[in-house]
This record gives C-alpha cells, structure tokens and sequence, in this order.
C-alpha cells in the first residue's frame, strides 16, 4: 500500500481551536484537480480563510469524520485503487502539522459516499451509495480501524425516478442523540433506513423505515439540537421534509415538507439537485444547499413545533455548492463549490439566520466535504 504524507498549515487537535480565534478546516474532495485530502484555517472573528494545503494523497476521499475524543481523523476514499476507510493520527504541532496514515481498511461493497463515528467512538457505519448498502467497522482504542464488522444489503428501488432510483443507494449515515440507533437515508429507495445500533459489539440490526414523497430521493438528514425533530433533504425534488422522532422507539412520523426552491425558478436549470442540509447550533435556523441553482436556502425554525419558514435564499458563490457546514459558533458559514474549486465564507446573522458573503474565498480543488475539528 502506498501512500504519502505531506505538511499541513496548522495542527487539528481533536478541539475545534487550534489557538485563540482560529478554527481547523478539513476538505474531502472528488477528483481531479485535487490529490487528497486539504486543510485549511478559518479566523473566527474576521471569517477569512487560509490557502488550503494538501495534508495526505488518497484517492477521492469525498467524506470525512472526526473521532468524538481523539486527534484521528477518518476519510471514505481509495489507496491502491481499493475503495475503503482509512485513519489518520493528526500529528505535528501548531502551524506545522500533518495527516499521518494508521490503517485502511476496505469496504468490499465499492466506495461510501457517506461516514460517520458513534459518539463513543467505537464504531464506524459507512453507506455505499454505489452497492446500496450499509456497513459497520469497529474501532480500536487508539482510533484504527479494526475491522469490518457487518455489510447490510438494502433491497430494492421505488423507480419513481428514472435510472436514479432503480435500485438502492444509500447516501448518509449518523447516529441517534441516545447512540441507540443508526440511520441510513437511501435515495433509491425514497426511505431512511432505520437500525438499532449495538455500540459494545460495533453492529447493527434492522428496525425500520421512514417514508418521504415517492421521487423525492433522501440523501442526508439532520437532528435538531433538542432531538426531538428529523430534517431529511431530497436531493431529487429539491425539498425538505420535518418528522417528529420518538427516541424511546426510534421512530420517524413526518409533519412538514417544504420546497427549497420554487418549480418556477428551476425551470430553466440543466441540472438541480439538493446536496447538504445543516441545523444552526442554537437551534433556530436550518439550511440546505441546491446545486444547479447554486444556492443556500434558510429557514427559521418553529422552537415549539420544529416546523420550518423560508427565510432567504442566498448566492452560494459557488458553482455546485456540494458540501457546507456550520463553523462551532454558529457566525460563520463556509460553501464549497465543487466546480468551481472554491471554498467561500458566509457571516450568519445570529437573530434571523440571513447569510451575508464575506468576500473571502480561496480555491480548494473539487471540495465537496467541509469538515470542523470536531463537530
């Protein structure tokens, strides 16, 4: 296995601060031009950027997790052409850092498109969107991956859409607040896959569904902070559907769905597509990026009902806004633009949730995963 590790700008501890008013940034990345995973720091007070500086070569490593107590960091991507999950110690100290490689592990299902770890960072459960399944991975102590433990085949498509949904693609994967349960959105089959997740034995085992309109194609989802709400976001009919979930039963009852751009205004797109949804860290505000439209739509959020309102809809600066995410404070947004090679800053106004472009924007090779330090 070949691989190599290279210098990175600035130490990413397992804290989401390396220093006073800097914030660690990783970037997964899809393709060409980009040769692996990148780094980069965001000033917490002015919101500008560093140059991203490759941190390790691997191939297409599209998503990235952090572990919830370690300084590792794992990445969904390709070494030697064998799609799996590798770990990286994040060595180095600050300002003079890098990624340097503990194992890989392979999926054997093709490559995830998604990957998250437990909250007691024991396990790993990765989606394939490819094979259309859901597989889990245990983890050792120090972070590694031990071993795969189990690859979960979803069965069948709802062929409501063309080609898209004729068979299962599973495309996210995360875990309840309670870590009793696993969740799978599967864009194929217009469900989330629910499972009960044994943390102590890194498995999981089916337990059920959760519906959304026939077309509408899940690809992620997101918990409200108080856990009592779902936002699932589809990529295929540019909406967002809001369930109520029962934590004592792991159970989804949907309530609300919600355009995130009206039909009129996709009428002239080539291409449109829904890619992120995010959930502000106070709770307030959700936000979901359409690609084609290349924009970021805002909604506040009801703090009785969990039901969503359309607040704004912003430029995202970015030819096919694939990835954002939330900086821990809640002030800053970044929008990574897979097309466009950018990584672009946003300030959010902390009372209605508005985006407003911060004018700093540097370039980051085919970004399509926008990582914290530790989320």
């Amino acid at each position: 296995m070949s691989f190599r590790v290279l210098p990175a700008v600035v130490l990413l501890s397992c804290l989401s601060f390396t220093s006073a008013g800097e914030v660690d940034v990783w970037l997964g990345t899809g393709g060409a031009p980009s040769k692996g995973i990148y780094h980069c720091i965001l000033n917490d007070e002015t919101g500008r950027l560093t140059t991203p500086t490759l941190v390790a070569e691997i191939g297409r490593p599209g998503f990235l997790a952090m572990h919830p107590k370690l300084p590792v960091l794992y990445a969904a991507g390709s070494l030697d052409g064998k799609p799996g999950v590798a770990a990286y110690d994040i060595t180095g100290t600050l300002r003079k850092a890098g990624l340097s490689l503990k194992n890989f592990v392979e999926i054997g299902d093709g490559g995830a498109a998604h990957l998250a770890v437990d909250p007691t960072g024991k396990t790993i459960v990765t989606a394939q969107y490819g094979g259309g399944s859901t597989a889990a991975f245990a983890l050792n102590d120090d972070g590694s991956v031990r071993a795969r433990t189990q690859l979960v085949d979803h069965e069948g498509g709802s062929r409501v859409v063309a080609r898209r949904q004729d068979a299962a693609h599973a495309h996210w994967a995360g875990f309840s607040p309670d870590n009793r349960f696993a969740f799978v959105p599967d864009l194929g089959l217009d469900e989330v896959v629910i499972y009960q997740f044994n943390a102590a034995e890194s498995k999981i085992a089916p337990h059920g569904v959760a519906t959304i309109s026939p077309g509408g194609g899940p690809r992620h989802m997101k918990f409200h902070t108080s856990g009592k709400w779902v936002y699932v976001l589809h990529e295929l009919d540019l909406k967002v559907t809001v369930f109520d979930y029962d934590a004592a039963n792991g159970r989804m009852t949907p309530k609300q769905t919600i355009e995130t751009v009206p039909r009129e205004d996709l009428a002239k797109e080539k291409f449109k597509s829904c890619s992120e949804i995010r959930v502000h860290p106070s709770g307030k505000f959700v936000y979901a990026a359409n690609r084609g439209h290349d924009t970021i739509t805002v909604y506040s959020v009801d703090q009785t009902t969990g039901q969503l309102t359309f607040v704004e809809r912003e430029n995202a600066r970015a030819a096919t806004p694939r990835n954002f995410n939330l900086d821990p404070t809640g002030r800053w947004a970044l929008v990574g633009g897979q097309a466009s090679h950018t990584l672009g800053s946003f300030e959010v106004n902390q009372k209605t949730g508005e985006l407003t472009y911060n004018q700093s924007i540097v370039h980051a090779p085919s970004c399509i995963c926008v990582l914290f330090g530790h989320e």
